[in-house]
């Protein structure tokens, strides 16, 4: 019976092991101080559960040890079958009766003996039925007793002590952690910009950006306001290459060798060709002055609205 037990216990603490390591694989969080308790504070949930458990398994065995016997007396005495001489006696701790045997039944088990138990029992009964006045197992008391401590020790910790962060903050913490997941995610979003899905940018702040890389890039051949130079007018409805968002990124992307524009896309994101190109279609109809001449044809719209906001919304330092 007791290699019975140890093998139990054995295959109890390996499945343990296997799901905390599978646990352990968990991906961490981008803060590792964000929503997670101290560590000594970990360490004692892990050292009681890990008890509990140890306790729960012995607990069970013993059980299952009493039930076992008690079926085969029950068997047996249906049967009218004579048991062994001590076949029916109550079981014997082989541990005797030293001083961790005696702290163990008192403050572990402490359960009352079978022969006793005429003495528990309730005077009334369900269909048959009675019931005994167990006490509670001491084993489970003193877990409860156990989480009354650590729950003080947590409230302490976090709420009296002011060492732990309070619910407050760890939620501006996790916050902060989730805006520079989105920005993350943003940027990497923005730099899969292409011609094929570019999209004029309205926003105030996309649109500053803009102005402020072409006015780093593009004045030289466009001027400072869009009126023209070596390059095209970009404020007036006559495009060489094509109005809209798409053209002008495209436009911006790739350049006009042919012309002096050079490729921009090996010196500027996407997301800031993109910037580019809705500034530039913000500056159609602005009439700067010493406006150069027309040069191509006029451009009409024919895609979505977002491409183009009369003549722009976005950057892009050539027609």
């Amino acid at each position: 019976m007791k290699k019975k037990k140890y093998l139990l216990l054995f295959f109890w603490l390996v499945a343990s092991v296997s799901i905390w390591a599978q646990s352990a694989t968990t991906p961490a969080a981008p803060d590792p101080q964000v929503g997670q308790l101290p560590q000594i504070m970990t360490w004692v949930l892990i050292c009681a559960g890990a008890a509990l458990f140890f306790v729960a398994m012995l607990y069970m065995i013993k059980v299952n040890q009493f039930l076992y016997k008690r079926a085969i007396q029950l068997e047996a005495r249906l049967n009218n079958v004579n048991l062994p001489a001590d076949a029916d006696a109550p079981v014997v701790d082989p541990a005797g009766d030293d001083f961790w045997t005696r702290i163990r039944k008192k403050y572990w088990e402490d359960a009352v003996p079978i022969d006793r138990e005429a003495d528990i029992i309730l005077h009334h009964d369900y269909d048959g039925i009675r019931e005994l006045d167990n006490r509670l197992p001491p084993w489970w008391v003193n877990m409860f007793i156990l989480t009354i401590i650590y729950g003080l020790g947590y409230m302490i910790y976090y709420h009296w002590g002011g060492s732990g962060l309070s619910q407050t903050q760890e939620y501006e913490q996790e916050v902060a952690v989730a805006k520079k997941e989105i920005a993350l995610a943003l940027a990497g979003k923005a730099n899969a910009v292409d011609e094929s899905n570019v999209v004029a940018l309205t926003e105030s702040g996309a649109l500053g950006e803009g102005e402020l890389i072409y006015k780093g890039n593009c004045v030289a051949c466009h001027g400072q306001k869009g009126e023209g130079g070596v390059g095209p007018n970009l404020t007036d409805p006559y495009w060489i290459h094509g109005g809209g968002v798409k053209n002008v990124f495209k436009t911006i992307k790739y350049g006009v060798p042919e012309k002096g524009m050079i490729a921009w896309q090996a010196q500027l994101r996407p997301a800031d060709m993109q910037k580019i190109a809705s500034y530039v279609l913000t500056l159609g109809g602005t009439n700067p002055p010493n406006p150069k001449a027309p040069q191509g044809v006029v451009w009409t719209e024919t895609a979505t609205p977002q491409d183009s906001l009369a003549k722009g919304t976005v950057p892009s330092p050539t027609k």
